[in-house]
């Protein structure tokens, strides 16, 4: 959905999906940051029941567990990630939500706290805990829906939380709070109020929500771009410590044409 080339191709009405396909790979630890995100064309991806193969990469479906088969180059500096990730669901859930009144935006919670296995052989990296699953899918571009979005999801005793909040740009909004248990099963709950956090680097918004006795804080900034920002957050919800992995995204400033002119530094485009 960022991709640049996607868009250049939707303005001369040429905006095929299948032609604009990526595995985004982000790795980050003790020895820095990781980030691969090539964009494959048509004759490189293929599709069956449950396999999806981009390049190099492919994600498989054996009906307990979701293989992804990671083969990809890093950007900026190159350098190889190839391995396995392996999301081992403990239930599936089977409610889905719609983000607008015409229904042409709709999300899927599938798996929000999975069994993950990580097994890589370069870098060598290996790693085992608890993760996350979703899928997002709609009729129209993201950018004409909304200005902004942003999303957070924390492991509790119980399962998950996910807070999910999203301004149309006809001026309404989406706002989601939900329990989510390790049977599959997900409740709303009234949320705390939003408390806003320090810009990013590049100026990108970003606020979270937490019990009022315990405010919002920044663990960690783990990517900051003009449009995009991932986060660690510590914060408190229902009375216990979490820790939100939190994602703000400004759909105005994606829009930019600068910012679209300097995506292909993280989002090369391969001929095969």
């Amino acid at each position: 959905m960022f991709s640049p080339y996607y868009a250049w191709a939707r303005r001369r009405d040429r905006g095929d999906p299948l032609n604009h396909c990526a595995i985004n790979v982000a790795l980050y630890g003790k020895n820095g940051k990781r980030w691969a995100m090539t964009e494959r064309p048509r004759h490189s991806v293929s599709r069956v029941t449950d396999v999806m193969s981009i390049g190099p990469s492919n994600a498989s479906w054996d009906g307990t567990a979701l293989t992804i088969a990671i083969d990809e180059m890093t950007v900026p500096f190159p350098s190889r990630i190839r391995g396995t990730v392996r999301v081992l669901p403990s239930a599936l859930t089977q409610r889905h939500f719609t983000l607008n009144a015409s229904g042409n935006h709709r999300w899927w919670p599938i798996s929000p706290r999975p069994r993950v296995e990580v097994d890589l052989q370069s870098p060598a990296l290996r790693w085992q805990g608890d993760g996350y699953l979703d899928m997002n899918c709609g009729d129209e571009p993201l950018e004409d829906g909304f200005t902004t979005w942003q999303w957070a999801r924390a492991a509790t005793r119980d399962g998950a939380a996910i807070l999910y909040e999203a301004r149309h740009r006809n001026g309404d909004s989406v706002d989601l709070a939900l329990n989510c248990k390790s049977s599959g099963e997900i409740e709303a709950f009234d949320p705390p109020a939003l408390t806003n956090l320090k810009h990013t680097g590049w100026r990108v918004e970003r606020s979270a929500r937490s019990d009022a006795r315990q405010p919002p804080r920044v663990i960690d900034t783990l990517e900051d771009a003009p449009f995009y920002a991932r986060s660690t957050i510590a914060a408190s919800l229902h009375g216990e410590p979490v820790t939100l992995m939190h994602e703000s995204l400004s759909l105005d400033r994606f829009r930019m044409p600068v910012v679209q002119a300097m995506l292909p530094f993280r989002m090369p485009r391969a001929r095969r």
